[in-house]
This record gives C-alpha cells, sequence and structure tokens, in this order.
C-alpha cells in the first residue's frame, strides 16, 4: 500500500489536489500538512512513500522540508509543486533527489501521469525488497542448516570433499586459526529448548552449533585472539548454564575439548570434550578436559585408550570384541597391581559410560552403565562389565538389525525427488527413523560418496538439462534446483564440471545449432 503526503499552505491546493490521487490512484493512503515543518513532524510518524512538496509556502518552505526529511527518511520520493517553473528552483530540487514536478495549475490527467510515474517506481522497488527479504530469509535458513551439517561431518569424520570449503565461507560466523570444541549436555526433558539455546549461542557468535544427538549439542568454538582460552570457554559456558538455570529441568553440564588448530583436528577436541562430560555430578556444572584426572601408567599397555578418538570410532564400527578385550585387560591390569576395587570399578565405568554417550550420540538407546551398588570382588566386577557389554552389543546390532534392507535406496529416490529443497540430515534421518549420524556414515560406505555429495549431483544434473531452455536465466535455474546463491551455484557448477554455467550453456546451445 502506497502513502503519500500532500504539503501546501493553502487548502483548497490540498483538496484539489487529493481528489485527483484518490481518483486516479483508489488504491493508495493520503494525508495533509499545512506547511513544512508540519510535513517533517508527519513524515516520521505516517512514513510515507511519496511526498508532493509546495516549494514556496511561509515559514519552512519545500525544499528545506525535502533536506531536512531526506537526511532522516533517504528512501522517500519527492515531487515538488510550483507556480514557478524556474530553472534555479528545479536545480537545487534535483539536488536533493527530486523525481519531477508538477506546475500549477496543471491538468488532472497530467498530474496522474507525473506521479504515476513515480508510484510505478516505488512500486518496482518494494517489489525487489520483498524478493530480496523472501531470498534473504531462504538464504539464512540454509546458512542454519549448513551450519549443522558442517559440525556433524566435522565431528564424525564423514567431511565430504567437494565443497566443504565453500559452505564454510557461506557461514556468517568466520573461522579462526584456532578452536576447540563444547559439549553441552541436556537433561531429559529439555529437547524442547534446543531451538533457543541455539539460537542464544548464535548471538554471541563464537562459532558453529551442531545438531542435537540424543541429549549432547556440540559447539565448535573459534578463538577469540583478545581472550584467553580459558576465559573464553568459561564464559560462554556460564552465559549457557545461566539460561538452563532460568528451567524447571536441572542437570545441564559443558564439557569444553582442547585447542586445535584446524578444522582437520577438530575430532580430536570433540572427543576431548566428551571425555569431560563422563562424571557431570561435579558441583561445577562444566569441566575443561585437561582438568579431567588421567589415570597412573601402572601398566605396560595404554589404560587410557578410551580417552582417545579412535575408541569412539571402534563403538561406531561396532568391533566389540576388540572392546571388550580392552576392558577386560584393564581391569586384569587394576587386579594385578592391587588396586582398590572402588577405584577399578570408577575407572571402569568411566571407559563403558565413554561407549555409552558415541552410541547415544548414533540414536542407540542403551540406557547409562551401571554397577551394583556394592561390589564385592574383582571376579563381580568382571561379570557385571561383561554383562553391560553385551547390553550395549546387543543395542547395536538390534538398532541395525530394525533397518530395512531397500534403506539406501529410500534415501537415494528421495534426494532424487527432493534435491531442489533444504535436505538435511537430520531430514533423511526422520524419513528413515535412523541417526543422522548413522545416516552419513552408511552413505558413505555403501555409496563411496557423502549424501550432500549425491545431492549436489542431482542438483547439477537437473541444471544442466535446464540449461538447454535459452528462455530460462542462471539466476532462475539457480533457484530452480535448489540453491540460494548464484555466485555459490557457479562455484559449484565449475568445480564438478570444471567449466562456468554461462560456458556450459554456450557449447550446449552451440552443439544444437551444429
Amino acid at each position: 500500500m502506497i502513502k503519500l503526503l500532500i504539503v501546501d499552505d493553502e487548502q483548497i491546493e490540498r483538496e484539489g489536489m487529493q481528489a485527483i490521487l484518490e481518483k486516479g490512484f483508489p488504491g493508495i493512503v493520503i494525508k495533509q500538512a499545512k506547511n513544512g515543518r508540519m510535513a517533517v513532524e508527519m513524515t516520521a510518524e505516517f512514513q510515507p512513500d511519496l511526498i508532493l512538496m509546495d516549494i514556496k509556502m511561509p515559514g519552512m518552505n519545500g525544499l528545506e522540508a525535502v533536506e531536512l526529511i531526506s537526511t532522516d527518511y533517504p528512501a522517500v520520493k519527492f515531487i515538488m509543486v510550483t507556480a514557478f517553473d524556474t530553472f534555479d528552483y528545479m536545480k537545487q530540487a534535483i539536488k536533493l533527489g527530486v523525481k519531477d514536478y508538477v506546475l500549477k495549475p496543471s491538468k488532472a490527467s497530467e498530474i496522474v501521469v507525473t506521479v504515476g510515474k513515480v508510484i510505478n517506481q516505488i512500486e518496482d522497488e518494494q517489489k525487489k525488497l520483498a524478493e530480496s527479504r523472501v531470498q534473504q530469509e531462504a538464504l539464512q535458513k540454509t546458512l542454519s542448516l549448513v551450519e549443522t551439517d558442517v559440525v556433524t561431518q566435522l565431528l564424525f569424520d564423514h567431511v565430504h570433499e567437494v565443497h566443504l570449503d565453500m559452505l564454510v565461507e557461506m557461514l556468517e560466523t568466520p573461522s579462526t586459526a584456532e578452536m576447540f570444541v563444547m559439549l553441552l549436555m541436556l537433561p531429559a526433558g529439555s529437547e524442547h529448548l534446543y531451538p533457543s539455546v541455539k539460537e542464544k549461542v548464535r548471538r554471541t557468535r563464537s562459532g558453529w552449533i551442531g545438531a542435537l544427538y540424543g541429549s549432547q549439542l556440540p559447539i565448535i568454538v573459534f578463538r577469540d585472539s583478545e581472550k584467553s582460552y580459558r576465559s573464553q570457554a568459561t564464559a560462554l559456558a556460564r552465559e549457557i548454564l545461566a539460561y538452563g538455570s532460568t528451567h524447571p529441568n536441572q542437570g545441564w553440564f559443558v564439557g569444553i575439548g582442547s585447542v586445535c588448530d584446524s578444522l582437520n583436528r577438530i575430532r580430536e577436541s570433540y572427543h576431548d570434550a566428551l571425555m569431560a562430560t563422563v562424571n557431570t555430578g561435579l558441583p561445577v556444572k562444566y569441566r575443561f578436559f585437561s582438568d579431567v584426572p588421567v589415570i597412573g601408567e601402572v601398566c605396560d599397555w595404554d589404560l587410557n585408550r578410551h580417552q582417545k578418538k579412535e575408541f569412539a570410532d571402534e563403538v561406531r564400527l561396532g568391533q566389540w570384541d576388540g572392546i571388550r578385550q580392552y576392558v577386560m585387560n584393564m581391569i586384569q591390569c587394576f587386579e594385578k597391581e592391587r588396586a582398590e576395587l572402588l577405584h577399578t570399578q570408577q575407572r571402569v565405568q568411566e571407559v563403558l559410560w565413554v561407549a555409552s554417550r558415541v552410541l547415544s550420540e548414533m540414536g542407540v538407546e542403551n540406557g547409562t552403565p551401571m554397577y551394583s551398588f556394592n561390589l564385592l570382588d574383582y571376579r563381580q566386577i568382571r561379570t557385571e562389565t561383561g554383562q553391560l557389554l553385551d547390553r550395549m552389543r546387543q543395542a547395536y546390532i538390534g538398532y541395525y538389525d530394525r533397518m530395512e534392507a531397500d534403506t539406501i535406496h529410500q534415501l537415494k529416490q528421495y534426494i532424487m525427488d527432493h534435491s531442489h529443497e533444504d535436505i538435511t540430515l537430520d531430514a533423511l534421518a526422520k524419513k528413515v527413523g535412523l541417526s543422522p549420524i548413522y545416516i552419513s556414515k552408511m552413505f558413505k560406505e555403501k555409496q563411496g560418496v557423502n549424501y550432500i555429495d549425491f545431492l549436489t549431483e542431482c542438483r547439477i544434473e537437473k541444471a544442466k538439462k535446464l540449461m538447454g531452455d535459452p528462455e530460462k536465466s542462471i539466476k532462475e535455474i539457480t533457484f530452480e534446483v535448489g540453491y540460494h546463491d548464484p555466485n555459490y551455484f557457479s562455484k559449484v557448477f565449475k568445480k564438478m564440471c570444471h567449466v562456468s554455467p554461462k560456458e556450459y550453456r554456450k557449447t550446449l546451445l552451440g552443439n544444437k545449432v551444429r
């Protein structure tokens, strides 16, 4: 809806102009001001799109009013109304950005034509602005989806090679030379708070927020060179926990991983953060990995293997025989060294908790591994440990046994049919009832490519077909195949096809002519 303000010190002129404009443009909203000062005041309240401004008025004249209004409201357009068809007046008006002028007196038809030109211009600008806003909203939504997917890819080692660097470039928070992972543990029943927690962290512009897996929310935090690592991490952890304290469900905890110097090593920091969350019953509800007690080297073999990322990989790959051997060797080592039973129980339970957390992040429901209240001897530790490991192994096997044989086919078909949409790991996971992490892993293993690579291939193939239509612009094709940024589409296309979209189309259409 166009809003128009008529400014003239003569009421009869204002009324006559309004009657002409209401007849010529029935949809516009019109108000009147009787002098320049009133026009300045009314602009702040009425927010007109167009002002018809008389030049000669007592007090503040029209040109002075235009200058004041333009300073605070540069989008407002002006048409000057004057009885003086002089070059000097219009020279000043043009400098102030006035679009046109109307002479007194003028025929109604001439006024309608002059005002109509400016109204058409305003409507075109409003339409472009609305389209731009829609595109920006779509882009912001895409960036949020890209962010969660990139975090998943980086932390769980299913990185796609086609355009990870370009995806990183799209994200609002630029990566820095150093980074670390914070892992927020949410209590049961708090999952609905994920969007608000994510938005709160995003507003700090500290880093990238991943998807919520079970009770775990990973955050890749980029180092602030003006703060120390511990002060930056502590401040962010306290801010997140302060938000958690305002909700009835207690039990929020933040594990903080070590600093690494590249995204290629960010998984190590994630595993550190995971280890820091093993004991969430501490008085302070956040812990740095560097503050986690390290088991003494009481044996020749590595008691701390579960504190390394390879252990998590063994759990994800279902290498249960090796895991069992490691845990039983650990118990044997402590028994040989005559360690206290409670100390051994705590150390072994730490291993089981790490395995349980990894299963949970994959979507495997296995419960918290807990020993009997009072263990009597090492034989009982071995027996109950074996039972807990068997329970996790069965949960793992059962999880994958429930998968349908045509899962990959379903996923591929879904991606091909919906490649023009914003497809995420979460969307694919919900489609087939599997965890996002497993979807990424399975697709890579079974198809030899990451799901985003496959999605990209589908989009590029559709784009190639659409380029055979000379009536469609590259921009139109960009949006039609599922991208929101023509520049990004061109980069991906060139990386996949080794030529730009324009070069490909030129060759394609040239071949058709021949």
